[in-house]
């Protein structure tokens, strides 16, 4: 089973605009869609729509419109109570793939509902192969929530804890890497922004984007515990995987994208995915390119499912280890 904490979970409402985004007009609408979403989210939707075991843990009222929604869409879910409306995200998407999104700040959570979020996530975990945290997090929330929910898991748990993902980005993702060996999960997936930023090397994200074996020295750089994975996506060029065994670049056919809302998720939930079915790396890297090929390939926030896969499209090489290193 796969288990995703969502901090700051939204209500996704995708535009779908007729002719480019002109900023300051009047323009008409051809489509729209609403969903229950937030990145953990997003990843149980994938992988529920694989027909693997997955349960969705997030903060959120019972009668909330989001908590509403994902009861519908009989998706597996523990909600903490709180006080407070969960938050609303806007996308619009122009008929070229590309996208502007809106995104509200969401509820703030206080030490004492936090820590009852963090003791429902340990208690979800039970029998569980990973758990993975996603998204930004709330108001009040320390930015090394992540960070130090990892080591106490691993702590209270020991060989029961689950393998730790975590997809996330500014300060969240560096103080991952702040603290000792115990805080660091056992994969992170930046985008190769997040990595440049994270790094802080005079990396530039179209630098990263055009050349894999520098994402892949890169990305070498954050694995300081022992079996730990990290999974670059590096958009339409595809994405790295650099693990202590090697690293790998690989890239799809090219696609006339449709939005890349839930892309990224997509990419996490198809590496996890064949993880979980014991695939070596490649195959791991193949399928999470594929995942994520298929999402932006749908309209809005369309959650790709097995069928809309093109495993044969997406290309896959060892990289060197002068390249990867």
């Amino acid at each position: 089973m796969i288990v995703t904490l969502t901090c700051n979970p939204a209500l996704d409402k995708t535009i779908e605009l007729a002719a480019a985004l002109q900023p300051g007009a009047v323009q008409r609408a051809a489509g729209s869609h609403l969903q229950a979403a937030g990145k953990g989210v997003n990843v149980a939707r994938v992988i529920l729509a694989a027909g693997q075991r997955t349960l969705a843990v997030l903060p959120g009222a019972g009668n909330d419109p989001l908590i509403v929604a994902l009861a519908a869409d009989q998706l597996p879910y523990r909600a903490l109570e709180i006080n407070a409306p969960l938050r609303t995200n806007t996308t619009l998407t122009s008929p070229d793939g590309s996208t502007t999104k809106i995104n509200e700040a969401g509820p703030e959570l206080d030490a004492a509902t936090l820590e009852q979020l963090s003791e429902l996530v340990r208690d979800s975990c039970a029998g569980a192969d990973w758990l993975v945290m996603a998204g930004s997090l709330p108001p009040g929330v320390p930015a090394n929530y992540y960070a130090l929910l990892t080591a106490s898991l691993r702590e209270q748990l020991g060989a029961k804890c689950p393998k730790i993902a975590v997809d996330t980005s500014g300060e969240p993702l560096r103080q991952l890497f702040a603290h000792g060996e115990i805080h660091i999960p056992d994969l992170v997936k930046p985008n190769a922004e997040e990595l440049a930023e994270l790094l802080g090397e005079d990396l530039g994200e179209a630098q990263l984007e055009a050349d894999p074996g520098l994402a892949a020295r890169a990305s070498s750089k954050l694995l300081r515990r022992p079996g730990a994975a990290v999974l670059t996506t590096l958009g339409a060029h595809g994405a790295v995987l650099a693990t202590a065994e090697g690293c790998w670049h690989g890239w799809p056919q090219p696609i006339t994208p449709r939005s890349t809302v839930g892309a990224g998720d997509s990419s996490l939930a198809g590496y996890l995915l064949a993880d979980t079915a014991g695939h070596l790396p490649a195959f791991k890297l193949r399928q999470a390119i594929a995942y994520g090929t298929a999402a932006a390939s749908l309209p809005g926030s369309g959650i790709p499912t097995p069928t809309d896969l093109r495993i044969d499209a997406v290309s896959v090489i060892e990289l060197t280890p002068r390249q990867g290193s």
